[in-house]
C-alpha cells in the first residue's frame, strides 16, 4: 500500500529587509565567523598539547 503524493512546484518566498537590518544581519555573521575560527584555533591548540598535559576528562 504506497500513498501518492501530488507533488508542488517549489515556493518562491520574498523578503523584504531595510538596510539598517541587512548590516545587523551582516555584522552579527562576522562576529559568528570570527567565533568559529577562534574557537578552532582554541580547538587545534588542545589537540597539538602532547597528551601528559591534558587534563583528564570527567
Amino acid at each position: 500500500m504506497s500513498t501518492t503524493q501530488m507533488t508542488r512546484p517549489p515556493q518562491t518566498l520574498y523578503v523584504t529587509l531595510r538596510r539598517d537590518e541587512l548590516r545587523q544581519l551582516k555584522d552579527e555573521r562576522d562576529q559568528l565567523q570570527q567565533e568559529v575560527l577562534r574557537l578552532r584555533s582554541y580547538l587545534q591548540a588542545r589537540l597539538d598539547q602532547p597528551a601528559d598535559s591534558k587534563p583528564a576528562l570527567c
